[in-house]
């Protein structure tokens, strides 16, 4: 209940725009559910994730996207491509590539996420409705800025 309080207070900071305090937060919280959950339990990937959308909104994007691609090939190993977290994590992933001004990796990325959630979900799914509305803000000449699933 302690981490989840923890992880509860930095996630309201960084919503609340707070993102250095947030960090301040969800570092050590990172290391203590590695610790004591372990690193593989889904909890504390979805702890490095949070973490990740932390530095994206800090602009460490470079940083975010070394943990994105760590937890989406943690996340494909252990839950399966087609896991829900899974597709949410390579949809972040995407977002923080666009960001790095990658937006070719990007655009590809997001295509496969919406095409996976069609699939898997189908396509009136509000996820997948999100994602192809963010694909096609990012494919559209005025390039939007919107993100998929922080």
């Amino acid at each position: 209940k302690t981490l989840t309080a923890r992880g509860n207070l930095a996630d309201s900071y960084r919503q609340a725009g707070r993102t250095a305090e947030a960090i301040t937060i969800e570092e050590p919280l990172v290391a203590d559910m590695e610790r004591l959950l372990g690193a593989e339990h889904p909890n504390t990937l979805g702890a490095w994730g949070i973490l990740a959308a932390s530095y994206w909104q800090a602009g460490r994007t470079e940083e975010a996207i070394a943990i994105e691609e760590r937890v989406v090939a943690d996340r494909k190993r252990l839950q399966g491509a087609e896991h829900p977290d899974t597709l949410a994590a390579r949809g972040n992933l995407a977002a923080s590539y666009r960001q790095a001004g990658r937006t070719e990796e990007a655009i590809n990325l997001l295509e496969r996420v919406v095409a996976d959630r069609e699939r898997l979900l189908d396509g009136e799914h509000p996820d997948t409705l999100t994602a192809r509305a963010v694909l096609s803000r990012w494919q559209s000449p005025d390039n939007g800025s919107d993100q998929p699933s922080r």
